[in-house]
């Protein structure tokens, strides 16, 4: 028996993809005369239930990407990382609350040793694993370590198009061709792999043939993500933001292939890429539908505190990875607690109390604006308006007579 045939029985029946939930849904609703309307529904059904958990495994890391959202990146693990059973307790955790996607990020998550074992452990309680990489450390023997615990995608980071943009950006010469390379150990593997990657100025002239390579690649989707202001991304803002105008380009350039459906296509840390949506679909006389929009159709920008969150190393548990506000840790208080009860969680949930022209924009229960991006322009308020925006609601624009 081939090493691809063995991997694809050892699947789980019940997680044939990190998006197992949304795209079963998709698959039942997409030809319903109805679909747009069941779609809506489906988004309000799975309003704060926990779709999506990243949890930063280890601090350590064999990169020093100058984007990175932490600022005290270790070359080895560091010693308040979760240890092996206190990361067995997070992840009981979490599947006591939901049978949510689990992805096991870092820091370099493959500098754990027990990395498979706690994969394998996820897995076993019934959550969809996937895996986020640089990509560099994956040889054929880590591959089949990664393929044999259960782990159903992985995605590597690619920070642009090329050798000289992507390694100036992770600070290691070589590290382009290493993430290749290790892609492709896995997709010898049957295993599905998935190209990450953060847009700013030094890349944003390669996005075209970042797209084109992810196609060559062979992988099943790219996920963009705009470039968010934390960590080490505080140091290069003023450098490498985008700004508002380019931002609403790219977003555009975004829909355009997607409409093209050659791959998966996700714009990730950008909520305004669903009023974008809309609006083209709207100038095109088309109901936005899981008919027209796939996947899409069936959820919303920000997701931070409401279907999403982020475990940092020692067990602080945020809304997302980009927005520094600790709602407790999972050593202290259980899990569900921290999810149901932390006041910014719930905070986050109340679309009632976005400030400025996100909390009257008509546009705003699919977008939301980033609410990390907020936190950063104002020095910590999460709930202000989204500072990369370039569209003014009707609420504004009607009030001043345009």
């Amino acid at each position: 028996m081939t090493d691809e045939k063995k991997h694809q029985q050892s699947v789980h029946p019940a997680r044939e993809h990190p998006n197992a939930v949304i795209k079963d849904a998709h698959k039942e609703i997409s030809g319903h005369a109805d679909a747009d309307k069941i779609a809506h529904q489906f988004m309000m059904n799975k309003a704060n239930q926990l779709r999506l958990v990243f949890w930063e495994t280890t601090a350590g890391c064999n990169l020093e990407c100058v984007h990175c959202r932490r600022l005290d990146v270790s070359h080895e693990l560091m010693k308040n990382d979760l240890t092996t059973d206190e990361s067995k307790h997070l992840i009981d955790g979490i599947a006591d609350e939901s049978e949510c996607i689990l992805v096991l990020s870092g820091g370099e998550p493959l500098f754990r040793p027990d990395i498979y074992e706690i994969a394998q452990y996820a897995c076993d309680t019934g959550l969809t694993v996937a895996l986020a990489t640089n990509g560099t450390l994956i040889n054929e023997e880590v591959a089949k370590k990664i393929s044999d615990s259960g782990i159903q995608r992985v995605s590597i980071s690619l920070d642009g198009a090329t050798s000289e943009t992507h390694d100036l950006f992770r600070k290691l010469p070589g590290s382009f061709e290493a993430a290749i390379s290790g892609m492709k150990q896995l997709q010898s593997l049957g295993m599905e792999t998935q190209i990450n990657s953060t847009i700013a100025k030094h890349n944003v002239h390669e996005v075209k043939q970042l797209y084109q390579n992810a196609i060559d690649l062979g992988v099943q989707a790219l996920h963009i993500f705009m470039l968010v202001p934390v960590g080490c991304g505080v140091e290069i803002a003023e450098d490498q933001m985008l700004d508002a105008q380019k931002y609403e380009e790219v977003l555009n350039w975004f829909y355009d292939i997607s409409r093209e459906e050659k791959i998966q296509t996700k714009a990730t840390c950008a909520p305004h890429y669903f009023r974008i949506m809309r609006q083209r679909a709207k100038a095109d006389g088309i109901t936005i539908s899981p008919k027209t929009h796939g996947m899409a159709a069936m959820t919303k920008g920000c997701l931070a505190g409401q279907s999403i969150c982020f475990v940092s190393h020692n067990g602080d548990v945020f809304p997302c990875g980009y927005l520094p506000v600790s709602c407790g840790n999972v050593l202290t208080k259980p899990f569900k607690e921290i999810w149901h009860e932390s006041s910014v969680f719930n905070d986050l949930r109340d679309q009632d109390k976005l400030g400025g022209k996100c909390g009257v924009c008509e546009y705003k229960k699919v977008c939301e604006g980033c609410r990390a991006r907020a936190f950063y322009e104002t020095q910590g308020d999460y709930m202000a308006e989204e500072p990369y925006c370039i569209y003014e609601p009707k609420k504004i624009t009607d009030k001043n007579g345009f």
